[in-house]
C-alpha cells in the first residue's frame, strides 16, 4: 500500500498526473482557495464546461477536462461545511474521496492528486480530515488496482503535518518525504 500513496507539499495545479481533485463548491463555478487556483490555471474553458454540468451536490463528484493544467482531468467534489461534527460531516467527507476515486477508475486514471478537502473556508479540522482522507483512500485502494498512485498534495505546513500524522497512526509506515 505504501508505494501507492504519497504525501507531497506544493501546488496541486502544477502536478502532472492523470487527475487532480478540486475542492469545489456546489455551483462548480469557481471560488477561493484551491478551487479558484484550479479554475485560474485551467483557463476559461473549465468554467464553460462546469456551467454545462449544472452543479454538484455535497459529497458527490463530477469530472471535466483539465484544459491548460498538466492534469488530463479535474475531478470536482464538494466537501461538507464543518458544523461541529454532528451533522454527518465525516461520512460526507469520506464520500468525496470514494466518489472521486470511483470517477478516476472509470476514466482509467492511473494517478490522482487530492487537496485537503473541506479544510479551508469550509472549516473542517485538518487533523480529523486527514485521518478520514487516509483511511478512506487506503480502504478504497485495497479493493481496486486503479488508480495506481494517489498523492495528497498539501498546501502549507499544517496540512502536511496533519497528513503525516494520519499516516503515522495508520496501517502503513512512514510515507513522509517520499
Amino acid at each position: 500500500m505504501e508505494e501507492r500513496i504519497r504525501i507531497v507539499a506544493g501546488d496541486i495545479t502544477t502536478l502532472a498526473v492523470d487527475a487532480i481533485v478540486n475542492a469545489a463548491n456546489e455551483s462548480l463555478l469557481g471560488g477561493g482557495g484551491v478551487d479558484g487556483a484550479i479554475h485560474h490555471a485551467a483557463g476559461p474553458e473549465l468554467l464553460q464546461e462546469c456551467r454545462l454540468i449544472g452543479g454538484c451536490p455535497t459529497g458527490e463528484a463530477r469530472i471535466t477536462r483539465g484544459y491548460r493544467l498538466p492534469a488530463k482531468f479535474v475531478i470536482h467534489t464538494v466537501g461538507p461545511v464543518w458544523r461541529g461534527g454532528g451533522s454527518g460531516e465525516d461520512e460526507t467527507l469520506a464520500a468525496c474521496y470514494r466518489n472521486s476515486l470511483e470517477l478516476a477508475q472509470r476514466h482509467f486514471c492511473q494517478t490522482i492528486a487530492f487537496p485537503a478537502i473541506s479544510t479551508g473556508i469550509f472549516g473542517f479540522p485538518a487533523e480529523r480530515a486527514a485521518v478520514i482522507a487516509i483511511d478512506t483512500v487506503q480502504a478504497s485502494l485495497s479493493r481496486r488496482e486503479i488508480p495506481a498512485k494517489v498523492l495528497f498534495c498539501c498546501f502549507g505546513e499544517a496540512s502536511l503535518a496533519a497528513h503525516r500524522a494520519a499516516v503515522a497512526r495508520g496501517a502503513f509506515p512512514q510515507l513522509e518525504g517520499q
